[in-house]
């Protein structure tokens, strides 16, 4: 298997669908094995049988998980997953599905691990409130203070690894919610993995999971645990 694409998904019904189609469509389109692992988080709603109506391809694969987190749903699809590349995909597809072909690009020299980034020069960032903007600001200058130094942008939901990596980092990670992005690039960092940020066009979606205060102080509290486990051995 060359490229296995996760996509966590909670209560997703309004959206699973479409995102499907296109994934599949695109990667359809490409010489490489690949398959489509939805982790779904425990929904509530009829996101699993959305889902399970594309797995007659037996590409596309459902994983019906307790209600942890988003960390917890990347954290078991990275697992199971089997590709040599593993990447990670918001299930709202804010980043066009052609861009994948970047990341694959990326890992193939070398790299052991790619974070999309809507940060750095050559990023672009469409719709998004200005309010959500500062917020994550906010929250980037926070984590580069008590957690890692070297991204600009850790929460994108566009992240690729190597098998080799995924197999080494997925099994430390401890946070099961938004803060599981600081705590893998923490892990990775420590670890000298090769990891690189790669620009990325991104497009706001309404009806976003992220509550912007309240998760992001949750990350927050995530990111000071990391130095706290570290510190305690825990890693």
């Amino acid at each position: 298997m060359y490229l296995s694409i996760i996509v966590p998904a909670y209560n997703e019904e309004a959206r699973i669908d479409d995102s499907l189609r296109k994934l599949i469509a695109y990667l359809s389109s490409q010489d490489y094995s690949w398959e489509v692992l939805v982790a779904d988080d425990g929904s509530a709603d009829a996101t699993a049988s959305l889902v399970e109506a594309h797995s007659t391809d037996e590409r596309v694969r459902l994983l019906q998980l307790p209600h942890r987190g988003k960390g917890g749903a990347v954290k078991a699809g990275m697992l199971q997953a089997k590709g040599r590349y593993r990447m990670m995909c918001d299930a709202d597809l804010a980043m066009p599905v052609e861009w994948i072909a970047g990341f694959v690009e990326a890992m193939e020299r070398g790299h052991d691990v790619i974070i999309g980034s809507r940060q750095i020069q050559g990023a672009r960032r469409f719709d998004e409130p200005a309010s959500r903007h500062l917020m994550g600001r906010l929250f980037n200058w926070c984590v580069r203070l008590v957690a890692v130094a070297n991204f600009q942008d850790t929460q994108c939901g566009f992240k690729c690894f190597s098998a080799e990596a995924a197999e080494r980092l997925f099994p430390l990670q401890r946070s099961t919610g938004f803060g599981f992005d600081v705590e893998i690039l923490f892990l990775a960092s420590r670890a000298g993995l090769d990891v690189i940020e790669t620009p990325i066009d991104w497009y706001h979606q309404p009806n976003s999971k992220v509550r912007p205060v309240i998760d992001a102080a949750l990350m927050l509290k995530d990111a000071l645990a990391i130095r706290l486990n570290s510190a305690l051995g825990r890693y």
